[in-house]
């Protein structure tokens, strides 16, 4: 296989292979720093022990993210306290949900709330995705029938989202929110969910799956980590726009990083 060196790569720097996984829902879990990194950037506090699960708590102490490995099934809880406006709730996703869709999430925890009323299935709609009423739930399901998205509402009036991707082999993950759960944090959730776009996954670190798709790519130390740090940088600069008055809010994101100049080679 042919590699081309990407313009900009520093002397001396070794291209390490990583891989574009599509679809992203079965990328596996992925980098927490990810997540994390963006939260710091934010404002958040980290309140983790060293060696222990991750644990971040929003600015106002109303929201706490946990991130623990080390318990069956482990995964991902985000709590959110009772507010004028909105009850109690909480989000449980499993360890191998793709920090990328995990992120939509967390991230849009850090951004004011949109004036527009929140739509959970429109941009499942807009990537082409099934969605139908069945008894007690509606349904979307992806083009390829590898994640689904479903809202549940009892005859008592319990009411619950479910989510989550699996393989034919079996593998995947699932997650669930709270029906007090703002519907804007869902739709960001549904978002990243339903995206198109490949996410990257280091060698050794990409499942073994039928399902998925993947392209070899050289990536030197440079350019990924000018990447990492667009994303934490563009959380500074937000988080310092909404304390100044006198500024205008900047975007609150980077652009995926995803290499235009060089070679892939699919497998």
């Amino acid at each position: 296989m042919k590699k081309k060196q990407w313009p900009g790569w520093g002397p001396g720097e070794q291209a390490e292979q990583h891989y574009l996984v599509q679809p992203r829902v079965l990328a596996g879990g992925g980098d927490i720093r990810h997540i994390s990194q963006f939260l710091r950037a934010s404002g958040w506090r980290d309140k983790s022990i060293s060696g222990g699960p991750l644990f971040m708590e929003s600015p106002d102490r109303t929201i706490r993210i946990a991130y623990d490995p080390y318990v069956l099934p482990g995964g991902w809880t985000i709590h959110g306290r009772a507010d004028g406006g909105n009850g109690e709730w909480s989000a449980h996703l499993g360890r191998q949900t793709p920090v990328e869709i995990v992120a939509g999430l967390t991230d849009a925890l850090t951004r004011p709330r949109s004036a527009h009323a929140p739509n959970v299935w429109a941009p499942l709609r807009e990537q082409n995705w099934h969605t139908r009423s069945k008894g007690e739930y509606y349904v979307a399901t992806s083009p390829d029938g590898t994640a689904w998205m479903q809202y549940h509402q009892d005859a008592d009036g319990s009411r619950m989202w479910w989510t989550g991707a699996k393989d034919e082999q079996g593998n995947g993950w699932t997650a669930h929110f709270t029906p007090n759960t703002p519907m804007h944090l869902v739709q960001a959730f549904s978002t990243e969910l339903a995206s198109p776009d490949p996410v990257m996954r280091p060698r050794g670190r990409v499942p073994h799956s039928a399902q998925i798709r993947t392209w070899s790519v050289s990536v030197k130390p440079s350019p990924l980590s000018a990447w990492q740090q667009a994303r934490i940088t563009a959380a500074r600069a937000a988080t310092w726009a909404r304390n100044s008055p006198r500024s205008t809010r900047p975007r609150t994101s980077a652009r995926p990083y995803t290499p235009a100049g060089g070679a892939r080679t699919r497998r």
